[in-house]
C-alpha cells in the first residue's frame, strides 16, 4: 500500500474530539469542517501567560539522498509513541510546500502508519494559509511598485532590485525576469524575478512571530527597497505592514490536525531548510509546550541546515533549547554516502558523515539519540552494524518503524527519548551575537559542516558590511545551501575535509531578524526534473486524489 491507500483507509477522529484531547473547548478552537481547524486568539493569549514546562524533542537527520530520510514519518511515529506510553504527546511539524509536491516528494505528511491527516487537504492549500502568504509578499512588490509609478517620494532606487516576488511552485523561468514593460504606464523597466514561497521572508517573518502585533511590527521592519542614499526603505516607510498583517490575520494561528492513530498534531508554518530557517513556527511550538507533556518537532533537511538554523535563531526566540536532540539515519543514506550497494563497508564508510552530525550537535548540550529509519528491505545485520557504529560513537541508538508499524514501531526510541529528556542537561549556542559576523558564520562552518572556514566574495564583504551600518550587526546568521552534501558542492558526498565555504551573497532579513548567507550555486528558487511527482498525481471523476506518496 502506498502512503495514500493508508491515509485514505484510515478512519479520522472529529477534530472536535481530538481538541478536546489538549483541553480545548469551542471557545478555545475553530473547527474548518470535521478534520482539521485552527487554534483561537483567545487560546494564543491565554497560553502565552502559561510556561513552557512541556519536554521539547527535536529531530533532525543525517545528510538525506534527493528523497529524503524520513525526518517527518520518525516525528510523527515519536508522537503517536510517546502517546501509546502514557505521555500526553503532539507532534508540530511543517505544513508541505506546493514545489516539493509536484516536484520530487509528492506528499509531506509522514508516511505508512506514522502520518499526519487529512493528508491530501494538508498536502494541497490546506487552511489557505499559504495562499494568504503569497498574498501578503506580493502585495508588498505591488505596494513598491505604486509608489515609484505615482512620484516615488521616498527615492526608491529602481536599479537596485531588493524585493522580489514569490510562488508557491518550482519554476526557473522565474528566477531572472525584467518587469514593466509596455510603456510608461506600466512602471519603470528593470530586473526582477522570483522565489519560491517557503524562501520569502514573509513565511519566516510569521513563523517568528508570537502574536499580530509582534507580525505587523516585524512586517515593517522588512528592507523592501533601498533609496537613492543607499539606505533601506522598509515595508513600514511604505505603509504596507498593516494591510499585510490583515491578510495574515489567520494564516498566523496554528492548525490542529491529527496523527493517523488519532493523536493531536500541530501543522503549521513552512520555510525551507535549505533556503530559509526551515522550522514550524514559534506559535505552535509553544502551543504544543504548554499543552502537552512532549512536543516532537523537525527541522527541515539535515542537522547542518534546518537542525543548526533550530537551535541557533529558532531556540534564541524560545528562550530554551531541546531536552533531547533524535538524529534520523537510514541504511539508504548511509550506504548513498558510502558511495556504493548496502554492504557492510559502504555503510563504514557512509557513517563519517553521522559522525561529524553527532559530534556537531553534542555541542549544544542535550542528549543526542540516533533513530535508524528501517526501510522494508533493509538487512537486520545492517541494522545492526549501524547501531554498533553509533554506540562506539558514544550515541545511543535505536532502531524504528514508524512507516510500518506507527506508533508501535517506535516504542523503543520513545522510551530512550523519554530517559534523555529528563536527563538534566544545558544548552548551548554555537556562537554569541555579540560576536563579529564572520566569526558566527565561522562557527557554524567549522563545527557543523567540518569545514576549514568560509571565504566571502567582495560583494558579499560589501552586503554584509552595509547589514551592520543599517542594525544588523548582531544578527543570527541563516546559511542557504545545498542539502545534499555537508559542503557546497552538492556532489560532494560523506564528510569531506579541506574544504572552504564559499558565501557568494548575503541577504538581509531585518523582518525575519537574521543575514542569509548564500553559498555555493543555491537556488531560491528551484525547477521541475525530467519526470516530476506532477507526472502521477490526478484526482478522480468523483473527487479522489491520486498519486501522492
Amino acid at each position: 500500500m502506498t502512503n495514500l491507500d493508508i491515509a485514505q483507509a484510515a478512519t479520522l477522529r472529529p477534530i472536535a474530539d481530538v481538541a478536546a484531547e489538549l483541553g480545548l473547548d469551542d471557545a478555545g478552537f475553530e473547527p474548518l469542517g470535521r478534520t482539521k481547524g485552527k487554534l483561537t486568539t483567545e487560546t494564543l493569549n491565554h497560553l502565552a501567560s502559561q510556561p513552557l514546562n512541556g519536554k521539547l524533542i527535536l529531530v533532525t537527520a543525517m545528510t538525506p539522498t534527493p528523497a529524503g530520510e524520513g525526518k517527518t514519518t520518525t516525528t510523527i511515529g515519536l508522537s503517536q509513541a510517546l502517546r501509546r506510553l502514557g505521555k500526553r504527546a503532539i507532534s508540530a511539524t511543517r505544513e508541505p510546500a506546493l514545489g516539493p509536491i509536484f516536484g520530487v516528494k509528492g506528499g509531506a505528511c509522514g508516511g505508512g502508519y506514522s502520518q499526519v491527516l487529512p493528508m491530501e487537504d494538508i498536502n494541497l492549500f490546506f487552511t489557505g494559509d499559504f495562499p494568504a502568504i503569497t498574498a501578503a509578499h506580493n502585495l508588498l512588490s505591488a505596494m513598491i511598485d505604486a509608489h515609484v509609478a505615482n512620484g516615488n517620494a521616498l527615492g526608491i532606487d529602481v536599479r537596485v532590485p531588493v524585493w522580489p516576488r514569490t510562488v508557491d511552485m518550482n519554476d526557473r523561468a522565474l528566477r531572472e525576469i525584467m518587469v514593466g514593460m509596455g510603456g510608461k504606464a506600466n512602471g519603470f523597466v528593470r530586473a526582477d524575478g522570483f522565489v519560491i514561497l517557503p524562501a520569502s521572508e514573509v513565511m519566516a517573518v510569521l513563523c517568528l512571530s508570537r502574536s499580530l502585533g509582534e507580525l505587523r511590527d516585524r512586517l515593517g521592519r522588512i528592507h523592501a527597497a533601498v533609496n537613492l542614499k543607499g539606505a533601506p526603505v522598509t515595508a513600514a516607510d511604505l505603509q504596507a505592514n498593516g494591510a499585510m498583517s490583515a491578510l495574515l490575520r489567520d494564516a498566523i494561528r496554528p492548525n490542529v490536525v491529527q496523527t493517523i492513530e488519532g493523536g493531536p498534531a500541530l501543522v503549521h508554518g513552512g520555510p525551507f531548510g535549505n533556503i530559509a530557517h526551515g522550522c514550524n513556527s514559534i506559535l505552535a511550538t509553544e502551543s504544543g509546550l504548554r499543552l502537552a507533556d512532549y512536543t516532537v518537532t523537525e527541522a527541515g533537511f539535515a542537522a547542518d541546515l534546518g537542525g543548526e538554523k533550530f537551535l541557533n535563531i529558532v531556540a534564541r526566540s524560545l528562550g530554551r533549547g531541546p531536552d533531547a536532540i533524535v538524529l534520523v539515519v537510514t541504511i539508504r543514506a548511509l550506504a548513498h554516502h558510502g558511495g556504493g550497494a548496502p554492504d557492510a563497508t559502504t555503510l563504514a564508510a557512509g557513517f563519517a558523515n553521522v559522525r561529524q552530525h553527532i559530534r556537531h550537535l553534542r555541542h549544544y548540550g542535550p542528549p543526542v539519540l540516533v533513530a535508524i529509519n528501517q526501510f522494508v528491505d533493509d538487512d537486520p545485520a545492517l541494522i545492526d552494524l549501524v547501531l554498533e557504529l553509533s554506540q562506539a560513537e558514544g550515541a545511543t541508538a535505536v532502531a524504528a518503524n514508524p512507516w510500518g508499524a506507527g506508533g508501535a514501531g517506535c516504542e523503543a526510541l520513545g522510551e530512550a527519548v523519554i530517559t534523555a529528556a529528563e536527563t538534566p542537561s544545558t544548552f548551548r549556542h554555537l556562537y554569541d551575537l555579540d560576536q563579529d559576523p564572520t566569526a558566527r558564520l565561522d562557527a557554524i562552518v567549522r563545527v557543523a559542516y567540518g569545514a576549514d572556514g568560509a571565504d566571502l566574495t567582495p560583494e558579499a564583504k560589501r552586503k554584509l558590511k552595509w547589514a551592520a551600518q543599517h542594525g544588523m550587526g548582531q544578527a543570527p546568521i541563516c546559511v542557504a545551501k545545498t542539502q545534499n552534501s555537508l559542503s557546497d558542492d552538492p556532489k560532494r558526498l560523506g564528510a569531506p575535509t579541506g574544504w572552504r565555504l564559499r558565501v557568494r551573497d548575503i541577504v538581509v532579513s531585518a523582518g525575519a531578524g537574521f543575514l542569509v548567507a548564500i553559498a555555493g550555486d543555491i537556488m531560491r528558487m528551484p525547477g521541475l526534473g525530467a519526470d516530476p511527482a506532477a507526472h502521477r498525481i490526478d484526482v478522480t471523476p468523483d473527487g479522489r486524489i491520486t498519486g501522492l506518496f
